[in-house]
């Protein structure tokens, strides 16, 4: 058995593995970047080893410092994890060579189904049909673009060597296809080091179904069943269940003995996943890739079967055989997990970055975090902070369980996808198990927006916090006599009052507090007043409004408060009436300023000063957590200033170029 455990990665998951380590009694040794020093993987291992600087391909990107990393710590094993060099030979490669042992499939069985375009081919071999496309060695725009039009738009191009929706485009027309080849082997290029891409048939309407699969170094292959990832963003996964919903019988057993068959074909010997697509309304489904790995959604499996799947990858990578054989493998119930990042799902799932000020986990559902609170969200990495993972003797028990937990999960700092995940979970569409690849668009086809029902209680909260704070920091004075802007409305022992200001965004909101003699608040805006009683601990609340009580989790955030409630995090500037609002910046539609979306890398300037550009030409292309962005002009005109160069780190609002617009 496997005695010490080099895990090759960052984040949640080198936690979770961590986790099964430490219940087989396996001392565990993380590896960091210079941006990770202080990250939870770091502080879970029993011991770490610095990598390299920030950028992954200076640092998890390198099987070079890994395995340098496993010499100095004297590991029996390294586990990739997934992502970064999880789908590479590499690293296999290099542990056969120094005789340390690789939890993961073999080098050989990863260079087989690693490149999707390799993948299809065997496909085909073993009798498992793919998606119509193009998966040709010449990859020549000029080939490119003669194989789309011999499919037919819409056509979907994809990065051959990596998956998680990098070097990923939907292209509709001929005039869009050039550009989309370029922006997809830049993010391949970026993201798995391999610029082939590969063309397939745009399936509209699909379904994206999954069978776990299993092998041992003895023959002996496996499914633990199947998945439904359907709900994508980017085309990255966000809920992810299992079994599929409503799936018939004779799919299913098609899928599964897919799966099967094809990890048979290469004589596959660790865990693995079999991907598919089935449009919606038909009976067969296409094989898409095999990812040699464990997947982000492996935790859905274990709940439904009952089994550790790292556990499993252990032992087999150990030499063991499979720890169950197919006729003793049971499925019981259902279970869900969804996908949380550090994205703004209000503005196109844009990636956000920070500190994290305040973490709190729900009790009733199992989470798999790979942050804490004081963790700091880069752009170097990807989005995922943490999972949530819900289960249930049927689908609509885990449905609510999963709901029910992401209200009362609290991460303050970086805007987070909580609350969209609350409203995408109790949607119609897939609370009803109806949801295809296309369920954002469907559910949501203005764009989701939170509805915010608490808005107006938060920001009453957030005052009050805000206050307790003040009256904290300087506990000899009375915060409700001394601080500007303040004033007593009544003798000693009566009402008083204080005028603040709360802003969000680009909202300003006056607010009069008055304190009552009971010690009850009345908080009043344009609205109305709110009448409200608040208890206060270091980082939760506990609130009686209209006869209820609700809780929530703070933090103070700069100069005001972040705080969760409800199932809603906000994010609320307090000040005193006399401080003037924040001004609030242009660069929107039709303005010469080209801003910043999100923060990130440039990675393009495409323009020069004095140059003539068009409104909709791209101007520069912004790379943030591994995806690329382009940045177009929002008017016609000529180029003035450029306040930036590519390999600059920008926040999200800087201005990267000027347009001037040509004089009246």
């Amino acid at each position: 058995m496997i005695g010490s455990l080099l895990i090759a990665n960052r984040g949640e998951i080198a936690v979770r593995i961590m986790r099964t380590c430490r219940r087989m009694g396996i001392r565990t040794v993380a590896v960091f970047s210079d941006a990770d020093r202080d990250a939870q993987h770091v502080a879970y291992a029993d011991e770490a080893v610095r990598i390299g600087p920030a950028a992954a391909r200076d640092s998890y990107l390198r099987a070079e410092a890994i395995m340098e990393a496993a010499a100095r710590s004297g590991t029996d094993a390294i586990h990739p994890g997934y992502g970064f060099l999880s789908e590479k030979p590499d690293l296999p490669l290099l542990c056969r060579q120094a005789g340390r042992i690789f939890v993961g499939p073999s080098a050989e069985c990863i260079t087989a189904m690693g490149p999707k375009i390799g993948s299809k081919l065997i496909a085909e071999k073993a009798g498992v049909p793919s998606v119509p496309g193009y998966a040709g060695d010449d990859q020549s725009n000029a080939a490119l673009a003669e194989a789309a039009a011999r499919i037919g738009y819409p056509v979907m191009i994809k990065a051959s060597a990596g998956g998680g929706g990098k070097g990923m485009r939907r292209v509709f027309t001929a005039a869009e296809l050039l550009p989309a080849l370029d922006m997809a082997r830049a993010e391949a290029q970026a993201a798995f080091g391999d610029p082939a891409l590969l063309i397939e048939k745009l399936v509209m309407r699909p379904r994206h179904l999954e069978v776990q699969v299993a092998g041992d170094k003895h023959g002996n292959v496996v499914h633990l069943f199947e998945r439904d990832c359907s709900v994508q963003r980017n085309n990255q996964k966000v809920l992810e269940e299992a079994p599929a919903p409503h799936l018939a019988p004779a799919i299913r057993g098609k899928l599964l003995e897919r799966g099967v068959a094809l990890a048979k074909a290469i004589g596959y010997d660790n865990l693995g996943t079999v991907e598919f697509i089935l449009e919606d309304g038909f009976d067969e489904p296409w094989f898409l890739e095999m990812n040699t790995r464990l997947q982000v959604e492996h935790p859905v499996t274990e709940a439904i079967t009952g089994y550790d799947l790292v556990e499993w990858q252990i032992r087999i990578a150990a030499g063991e055989r499979l720890p169950a054989l197919q006729p003793d493998i049971r499925e019981s119930g259902h279970a869900i997990e969804a996908r949380i990042t550090a994205e703004r799902a209000d503005q196109g799932f844009r990636p956000d970055t920070g500190r994290i000020e305040g973490y709190a986990e729900p009790a009733s559902i199992r989470i798999d975090s790979g942050v804490k609170a004081g963790s700091e969200v880069t752009l170097f990495y990807d989005s995922l902070l943490a999972k949530a993972i819900a289960a249930g003797p049927d689908r609509a028990t885990a449905c609510a369980r999963l709901a029910a937990g992401l209200r009362d999960f609290a991460i303050l700092g970086p805007a987070t996808t909580l609350p969209f995940l609350i409203d995408a979970v109790e949607h119609p569409l897939f609370a009803g198990g109806k949801a295809t690849t296309r369920f954002i668009e469907e559910a949501f086809p203005d764009g989701w927006t939170a509805k915010r029902p608490r808005q107006r209680l938060a920001r009453a909260v957030a005052a009050l916090l805000w206050l307790e704070k003040q009256k904290a920091a300087r506990p000899n004075v009375d915060a409700w006599n001394s601080l500007p802007g303040f004033r007593l409305l009544a003798p000693a022992g009566g009402v008083a009052t204080s005028r603040l200001i709360a802003e969000e965004e680009d909202e300003a909101t006056k607010l009069a507090i008055r304190l009552l003699p009971d010690g009850r608040r009345r908080v009043g805006d344009a609205d109305g007043e709110i009448e409200l009683a608040l208890r206060t601990g270091p980082e939760s609340f506990e609130l009686a409004f209209e006869d209820r009580i609700l809780r929530g989790s703070h933090a103070t955030a700069g100069g005001g408060i972040r705080l969760t409630l409800d199932g809603e995090t906000f994010d609320i500037g307090i000040g005193s009436e006399a401080r003037p609002a924040a001004a609030t910046g242009g660069g929107g539609a039709g303005s010469g300023a080209v801003l910043a979306p999100m923060p990130g890398v440039v990675a393009e300037i495409r323009v020069a000063p004095g140059d003539k550009v068009e409104a909709g030409q791209i101007v520069a292309v912004l790379e943030s957590m591994k995806l690329f962005t382009s940045l177009s002009a929002g008017v016609d005109g000529v180029v003035a200033d450029i306040a930036c160069q590519p390999g600059d780190t920008v926040q999200a609002g800087k201005r990267l170029v000027l347009i001037e617009p040509p004089s009246a």
